[in-house]
């Protein structure tokens, strides 16, 4: 048989690294990103920076474990089987916990109100005046005086409340 056609079945699924070992470099892993991820919070796109955590880590994990980088598949399954673990656990511990919630969730930072920007709150967060506009502009808002209330919320997206619009009334809604 060619060489390029064997399969070192051994080697393929027989853990190269103690299950304990991986366990716990996946946990600290983890755990740590995901506390350094919660204290710097940053717009990541349309999911939350613990959601885009938990795939680069699960990516990387399985990259590891299919490219070969580990001994075995089983190394690999193992780590992803870990993050995944931790991620629900957090998860779950969040949503039965209020005080835990309280601990990993950021409150929502007040940006804008009644038109006013709070220049220390962006300064804070490390984001431009130019930035916040933008993000008003994709909401369909044109400044900050048709704001109301503006929010960089604990994970990372800007919400904005813009003031109600009232609308002159139109040629066909007038009395002839």
């Amino acid at each position: 048989m060619p060489e390029w056609l064997q399969v070192n079945w051994s080697q393929l699924f027989i853990p190269s690294v103690s299950i304990a070992e991986t366990v716990i470099r996946g946990s600290c892993m983890y755990i740590a990103l995901f506390v350094m991820l919660r204290f710097f919070r940053r717009q990541t796109g349309s999911v939350g920076a613990a959601d885009l955590l938990v795939l680069l880590l699960i990516a990387d994990a399985a990259q590891n474990g299919m490219a070969g980088e580990y001994k075995s598949v089983t190394d690999g399954i193992i780590l992803v089987a870990t993050i995944v673990g931790w991620e629900y656990f957090f998860d779950w511990l969040g949503f039965s916990s209020p005080w835990f919630e309280k601990l990993i969730d950021r409150s929502p930072l007040l940006l804008i109100r009644d038109g006013k920007i709070f220049s220390q709150n962006l300064r804070s967060e490390l984001i431009s005046e130019q930035d916040l506009l933008a993000h008003l502009r994709l909401k369909g808002v044109a400044g900050p005086e048709e704001v109301q209330q503006c929010f960089l919320e604990g994970d990372g997206h800007i919400s904005v409340v813009p003031y109600r619009r009232t609308l002159p009334p139109s040629e066909e809604d007038t009395p002839h």
